[in-house]
């Protein structure tokens, strides 16, 4: 599975603006729902809001991979988003989060969403991935830098 076949081209998201956790997965949602028209980004944001109350998503290592499941949704969505500043999103390390993995499934998607989840979190466990992420120069370079790694395996 590769990851970029789940994220569209707009889905790379390279500066995100928020300082807060609602507010990253607000921004996140926006994208999302810009290329889901059924789907409202004010709804998405509530079920990712709701699905932090359960526990951060925040992985550590400056990692978080939000993620949730929408009644309706036709397809697994991924947008992939960076913050240079870091948003403090109560990860298990007490660091705040630059890079973020949204991924969004549809509610009867349990293998699929939990296999996406896997790869993603084992993609972003790696140093040197997460430093060549952090250290790209933009949008395209961070979308070369995720088709690298896909290529890999």
């Amino acid at each position: 599975m590769k990851i970029l076949d789940l994220v569209s081209p707009g889905g790379i998201l390279d500066d995100l603006r928020a300082e807060t956790k609602e507010g990253v997965l607000r921004e996140m949602s926006e994208t999302v729902a810009a290329g889901v028209p059924s789907l409202s980004a004010q709804d998405l944001t509530s079920i990712l809001m709701e699905r932090e109350s359960l526990g951060s998503t925040g992985i550590g290592d400056g990692v978080a991979i939000p993620h949730g499941k929408v009644p309706g949704l036709g397809r697994l969505v991924a947008v992939f988003g960076r913050s240079r500043a870091g948003v403090q999103f109560h990860s298990s390390d007490g660091k705040p989060a630059q890079l973020f993995f949204l991924i969004v499934a549809p509610e009867q998607s349990a293998g699929m969403h939990l296999k996406v989840l896997a790869r993603v979190s084992r993609l972003l466990k790696d140093a040197r991935f997460r430093q060549s992420l952090l250290g790209a120069r933009d949008a395209d370079d961070l979308r070369r830098i995720l088709r690298e790694e896909d290529d890999k395996s």
